[in-house]
């Protein structure tokens, strides 16, 4: 009988080879050169390999709490998959921020790009793009017949995208600029390069004749998808079930006690004006913003070398594989919010957080502390960073494959929190930028639930009381009490009708880890380094799976 964690080993590899894509974000060696199967033949297949893996880990034994958890997660992470797949998610893939359509063009900056090999496994993805899409639109089609379409705004989103990627001005294009910047001399390379661009540029461009001629005519007009979607959707994200007529309506107290704070906090910055006038003026004032983008990259460097030179062995452990962390500047056309990349498993490749401010001119601060706290340090690097260096306590499925927003997006949450807490948000712009982070992700409870499963806006709020959502009150909404940009605020809604489910567990996980935080205090012998260290240890796994794991945490 195989042993759970041999079988965890072998699981890593299958999926890598099943979803090669995956595989580069997590840093798994081997398969940077592929794409995933994106045609039905490959959802066929894929949800075979989850099948026989969960049939397969159901025979093994657990016979310690080590082998018990690596079996849970194993089995908890293809039930997960096998569910998504007989839902259909796979034949309505197509959203405007985490659908495959980003995913093969966000997979090259986790890419290697200081070698020859590196360069070679850029230039075979580029070279098989069409293939990829090809699969893809196939499974779409699949849908489109079974009537399985997304919203009209989620094509027209991607259609946007597709049409920058194969236009002149592509950011596939930057990519011959930094086989350049290697530095590599090879001028076979370089034209296979370029001959790889010119070939996804023009895939890309045939997807978007499909979207535009083919699927778009046959898209759906509402943008929610109904409460029992959404509730199976959300769930999936949190690993764990919800009320949603209770969290809807924690949602809108926080939404009107953060607003509270928010005024309070903007008063002792200027008492005179309104809000949204302190945070224009934080927004625009050079005395609240970094000189350039150098200046900017060096604070935001300053700030997570601080903060893990300062916190390490007082409020926190941290790994000697993760005491490094690069700060990077998104190239044009990226990722339109920061975000991290997790270091490779081999640790060769450092965790980096990723900003997308090339081309501005401009750069505030008020807001960018506490997203650094978030995304960094002791943020989503730490947290990552101490499921990957667990040793034997985790299966290397568990640490490599495994990440749910639930506690994941929970954490970095309750980091920007926990900094305030210990005076790391010292200025009263960043205490502002705080707040501003916590209240945005308070509307999204209030939009996400509210819009997909139907729910009015409460009679007793101050907002559009008893109003139906729609996409422009959902925008007024992000724009009066989160005061974001009006195109800030379209691309926020467009990703929260069109990824259902995942805005909501920010909030959500940080609330569940606070509400053990405070369990555990009144445990005999309780210290706060000792429960991030039992919380983080166990990895970001569903919230009801990891309440489990800390029940019985002794201090």
């Amino acid at each position: 009988m195989i042993d759970i964690f041999a079988l965890s080993d072998e699981a890593t590899e299958i999926v890598a080879a099943q979803e090669p894509v995956l595989a580069t974000y997590v840093g798994v060696r081997g398969h940077d050169g592929r794409w995933p199967d994106m045609s039905p033949d490959g959802v066929v297949d894929t949800r075979k390999m989850w099948s026989d893996l969960r049939a397969r880990a159901q025979q093994c034994p657990a016979t310690d709490a080590r082998s018990d958890l690596a079996k849970a997660v194993l089995i908890d992470e293809c039930d997960l998959e096998i569910g998504s797949i007989d839902a259909g998610r796979p034949f309505y893939d197509l959203n405007n921020i985490a659908s495959s359509h980003q995913g093969l063009r966000f997979v090259y900056g986790s890419m290697d790009m200081t070698s020859a090999e590196g360069w070679t496994d850029i230039c075979s993805r580029l070279a098989s793009t069409g293939e990829a899409l090809d699969g893809y639109r196939r499974t779409l089609e699949e849908g489109r017949h079974q009537s399985k379409t997304v919203a009209r705004r989620q094509v027209e989103a991607v259609l946007e995208q597709g049409r920058s990627l194969g236009s002149d001005h592509s950011v596939l294009d930057q990519l011959v600029g930094k086989l350049d910047e290697a530095n590599l001399g090879d001028a076979a390379l370089v034209s296979r390069l370029r001959d790889g661009v010119a070939h996804a540029k023009v895939a890309f461009n045939d997807l978007g004749a499909y979207l535009t001629e083919t699927y778009l005519p046959a898209a759906r007009h509402d943008d929610g998808v109904g409460r029992e979607r959404y509730t199976a959707e959300a769930e999936a994200h949190l690993g764990c079930s919800l009320d949603m007529d209770e969290t809807y309506r924690w949602g809108w107290d926080e939404v009107e006690r953060l607003w509270s704070d928010l005024n309070d906090a903007c008063a002792e910055i200027d008492s005179t004006v309104p809000v949204a006038k302190v945070i224009g003026r934080l927004k625009t004032g050079a005395e609240y913003a970094a000189r350039d983008e150098g200046h900017f990259v060096e604070l935001m460097t300053e700030r997570q070398l601080q903060a893990l030179e300062n916190l390490e062995g007082v409020h926190f452990d941290v790994p000697g594989e993760i005491r490094a962390i690069a700060v990077q500047v998104e190239p044009a056309g990226g990722a339109s919010a920061a975000h991290y990349v997790p270091p490779s498993e081999d640790f060769s490749r450092t965790g980096s957080v990723w900003y997308p401010v090339e081309g501005n001119s401009h750069f505030p601060l008020f807001d960018e502390v506490t997203t650094a706290y978030h995304e960094g340090f002791p943020g989503h690097h730490l947290q990552v960073g101490v499921q990957m260096t667990q040793g034997d306590d985790l299966s290397r499925f568990h640490k490599s494959m495994v990440w749910h927003p639930g506690s994941g997006e929970g954490w970095a949450l309750y980091a920007e929190r926990f900094m305030n807490e210990i005076g790391y948000l010292e200025r009263p712009e960043y205490r502002v930028g705080l707040l501003s982070s916590q209240l945005l992700r308070s509307c999204r409870i209030a939009i996400d639930i509210g819009a997909h499963c139907g729910l009015p806006v409460p009679g007793d709020v101050s907002f559009h009381p008893g109003s139906q959502w729609s996409f422009e009150l959902a925008n007024e909404l992000l724009v009066e009490r989160a005061l974001l940009s009006t195109a800030a605020a379209d691309s926020e809604v467009t990703r929260y009708f069109g990824w259902p489910g995942q805005a909501i567990s920010y909030k959500v996980g940080e609330q569940a880890i606070l509400d053990m935080r405070t369990e555990h205090s009144s445990r005999p012998g309780f210290e706060l380094k000792s429960f991030h260290s039992h919380l983080l240890a166990v990895g970001s796994v569903g919230l009801d799976l990891l309440r489990r794991q800390m029940a019985d945490v002794t201090y």
